[in-house]
């Protein structure tokens, strides 16, 4: 029978030769790296106003910011106005 590996191993096996990361911390690294190009434009915008909210930024400062942000993101969404990009956070 055949060995089944996961479709990232051979990446995990490529961290683990190529720098100082162990198994376990490598294996952390693509999962998150993935999870990280998983996001939905959604998602990011919700995130990244939480964040910066967070930080004490007011909403103009916010979603400004924002919309300078998404089209540098690995997979560039359509261009989303400001009003759209408040309809993302609030609905």
């Amino acid at each position: 029978m055949l060995d089944r590996r996961s479709s990232h191993e051979d990446l995990v096996d490529h961290l683990v030769r190529s720098t100082p990361l162990q198994r376990g911390e490598a294996a952390r690294v693509v999962l998150d790296v993935l999870a990280y190009f998983d996001e939905t434009t959604e998602g990011f915008v919700r995130r990244r106003h939480r964040e910066l909210q967070s930080q004490g930024l007011r909403n103009e400062a916010i979603f400004e910011r924002i919309s300078h942000e998404l089209p540098h993101r690995a997979v560039t969404p359509p261009a989303l106005s400001i009003r759209q990009l408040r309809r993302l956070v609030y609905g």
